[in-house]
């Protein structure tokens, strides 16, 4: 089987003005637009707020732009952080984006790892457990289309969303409790990194609760890519754009923290030789996509760390047009 094709977009640009930054989320569209003409699989996003340099704070409302832009496509959330929304919105907004998008969006419903995002929404970051298990419960219950009782009162969400029985919906997270929560409600799991463990804990779980589910498993090593006619040049020129990214994402997350593109780099060089970011050639994404540890899936990053835009669209178009066709 091939791999799935990955666009990631994100709007990271640490300077930013409100032209720029809409020229930039206009790119975006243009770039998912692009992907989903030539049989890329996935575009995926994520939430993220407070952060000074636009990374990506209204993914619902970016999610839908996507769905409008495309045709083909799934639109991934990943990860949606579900307890910093109202649930009775969250389920509306939701059972939306299904309808416009005919079933193509996916969220991945996590935690996040900054306290000050959960203390921006008035939230309680100690109480982040309990407010996930009461969004989640409620999703699934509003998305059966009846009356149903919600903190002390009987409300009615609509419409029913397109997806039956509900929009597809994982559970993310590197934590037992996360496993525990996906399998009680029979929901897939969405690991933050290869975590084999976890997935056979998991499985226990869901034998214990009586429920199904599969794993959604990000790969052994997972790598961000960029692609370029001439990498050395790439690496001078274009790198700090890939730490910027690699260092602010580093900074949120905690000791023990367990993730697919944790990195430790403190400069260029380092961020280089540790391989999670990678500037590669059409023919070297071919290698790495056929060779015998190939990843399960490929992902372009065009935008990343405040990439300018033209050599985003570079990267893009030798993917499409020169690796695409021959992973066919």
């Amino acid at each position: 089987m091939p791999p799935v094709t990955v666009l990631r977009l994100n709007l990271v640009d640490p300077d930013s003005s409100p032209v720029s930054c809409a020229a930039r989320h206009r790119a975006a569209l243009e770039m998912a637009a692009h992907a989903d003409a030539r049989g890329v699989t996935t575009v995926q996003t994520e939430e993220h707020h407070a952060t000074g340099d636009g990374w990506m704070p209204a993914p619902l409302v970016f999610a839908g732009a996507l769905l409008g832009a495309t045709r083909r496509i799934a639109v991934t959330l990943s990860a949606l952080l579900t307890p910093l929304h109202d649930p009775l919105r969250l389920a509306e907004d939701l059972a939306v984006l299904d309808l416009l998008g005919s079933g193509r969006l996916i969220t991945v419903a996590g935690l996040g790892y900054r306290p000050l995002e959960y203390a921006a929404f008035g939230r309680d970051w100690a109480g982040r457990g309990a407010l996930q298990d009461e969004v989640l419960e409620t999703l699934l219950t509003a998305w059966r289309g009846e009356p149903f009782r919600y903190r002390g009162r009987t409300v009615h969400v609509t419409p029913r969303p397109y997806t039956r029985p509900h929009p597809p919906l994982l559970v993310g997270g590197g934590s037992r409790a996360a496993a525990r929560r996906a399998a009680r409600l029979g929901l897939p799991l969405f690991p933050s990194a290869h975590l084999p463990e976890l997935v056979a804990y998991y499985h226990e779980r869901c034998a214990a609760y009586g429920t199904e589910g599969w794993v959604q498993q990000p790969d052994a090593r997972t790598c961000l890519l960029h692609l370029s006619e001439d990498p050395e040049r790439a690496w001078e020129r274009y790198g700090p754009h890939l730490l910027y990214e690699a260092r602010t994402y580093a900074s949120w997350q905690p000791d023990g923290a367990r993730s697919a593109v944790r990195s430790a780099a403190r400069d260029v060089a380092e961020l280089r030789a540790e391989g999670v970011y990678r500037i590669v050639t059409p023919q070297e994404c071919l290698r790495l996509a056929q060779g015998p540890d190939a990843p399960g899936s490929l992902i372009l990053h065009p935008l990343c760390g405040g990439m300018p835009v033209d050599e985003g669209w570079r990267s893009l178009r030798l993917f499409t047009d020169e690796v695409l066709p021959g992973l066919e």
